[in-house]
């Protein structure tokens, strides 16, 4: 199988994961954990996995030069990211965090012009549409859009968190690393705990694990493991050979993800909408994914 075609299937298995991990992480919260007791539980047990398996397999050194750049990935990637989305989320609904999340591919292609002067292309900016498109169809005739008052600090707080990952995958791609992916995530979460434990950490120390139920139990150990872990080693690997619009495309996969998820597991009913949804959002995908089209800037 070639390289792109594991990308691609890279990129899929993450934002399967990303998709489920919005119903999943808001049924933790904040009954039973808060968000920022979450987010360094998180991050915590990421960086502990990855040092590991990164001392028994790889054992590579980096240079002191690239430190910094390290520490800027850890605040965009990790940091300023996780943290927003988990707080973000708390106060908004899964709803409208998925929908703003269809605005990362948008922040990556202005990103990836400014930073890595990557080619405004046709097909791109029909990808961007079409997936922009469908996913709003599928949530705004889906569910309730909620607007209130009391939530729009959560969606201002998802949408910085969404451009601050945009900003960490073009930055990534820009530092060309001649590292391996377990040695780049490696450094990222360091760097990315240091900057949580100053507002996480109190949190943590006060919550009350004994009313915590088998459930949520589980449901933390699929943020950690699945929607952290895996999804950021299947991220960095697919940027080894995407390109940072073609990897934040995918995003638009999440609500498509989430309402199979809800059709499976709860029972909702599919409908010719959500057909129509779903196939714009893959249509969208493919497009971007297209290397072959006329330039427009």
């Amino acid at each position: 199988m070639k390289d792109t075609a594991k990308a691609h299937i890279a990129l899929m298995g993450a934002n399967l994961l990303f998709g489920l991990n919005y119903v999943i992480a808001k049924g933790i919260m904040p009954d039973f954990m808060s968000p920022k007791s979450i987010i360094l539980i998180r991050v915590l047990v990421s960086m502990i996995v990855f040092n590991l398996i990164h001392l028994l397999l790889v054992k590579e050194k980096v240079k002191t030069k690239d430190l910094w750049r390290f520490a800027l990935l850890g605040l965009f990637g990790v940091f300023i990211n996780q943290f927003l989305f988990f707080e973000g989320l708390n106060l908004s609904t899964p709803i409208n965090s998925s929908l703003i999340v269809t605005s990362g591919p948008i922040m990556a292609f202005v990103f990836s012009y400014l930073i890595l002067k990557e080619r405004i292309s046709s097909n791109k900016l029909i990808g961007i549409i079409l997936g922009t498109s469908g996913a709003s169809i599928l949530i705004l005739l889906g569910g309730k859009l909620s607007l209130a008052s009391d939530t729009l600090i959560g969606n201002l707080l998802v949408f910085i968190n969404i451009s601050s990952y945009s900003l960490y995958l073009v930055l990534l791609k820009s530092y060309k690393f001649k590292y391996r992916p377990l040695t780049i995530i490696k450094w990222v979460f360091n760097f990315g705990f240091l900057f949580m434990i100053p507002f996480c950490f109190d949190s943590l120390i006060q919550t009350n694990f004994e009313i915590i139920p088998t459930n949520i139990w589980l449901s933390i150990s699929f943020v950690v493991i699945g929607a952290t872990i895996f999804a950021y080693l299947l991220n960095i690997f697919a940027l080894k050979t995407l390109s940072p619009m073609v990897t934040s495309s995918y995003m638009y996969t999440q609500p498509a993800i989430a309402g199979i998820a809800s059709i499976i597991y709860l029972h909702e009913q599919l409908t010719t909408i959500k057909i129509i949804a779903a196939i714009l959002i893959f249509t969208g995908v493919y497009f971007v994914s297209i290397k072959k089209n006329k330039t427009l800037l």
